[in-house]
């Protein structure tokens, strides 16, 4: 059986993004989930809409609860470690011979 490879992403789960264009343009926001699939990303914060819940186990009175809902990723650009800005990123070999991320900007490796 052959393994597909991952998509090569420029964002991963965990960093922190600005948002480019939308509603909410320019709020910053951590990475919560990736969906490699469909090139989406859920973002603290941002894309927040209102999702009517039935009663259940959890939350026995039901209602309407207010989550975050998946951004597409080319809406999305990294924070720049150094300056705080947006930048795209790249990737090149480090001293160690391994692959590393880094900020095109102002060059400073992303970790």
């Amino acid at each position: 059986m052959i393994s597909q490879m991952q998509k090569k992403l420029h964002i991963r789960k965990g960093d922190q993004v600005i948002v480019n264009t939308g509603e909410y343009k320019g709020q910053k926001g951590r990475v919560l989930d990736i969906n490699r699939d469909k090139n989406r990303a859920i973002v603290e914060g941002v894309n927040i809409v209102s999702k009517h819940t039935k009663p259940n186990a959890t939350n026995p009175q039901g209602g309407i609860t207010k989550q975050e809902a998946a951004v597409h990723l080319s809406n999305l650009n990294l924070v720049d470690p150094s300056s705080g800005e947006s930048t795209r990123t790249g990737r090149r070999l480090n001293d160690k011979n391994k692959l590393v991320r880094y900020a095109k900007k102002s060059g400073e490796e992303i970790k």
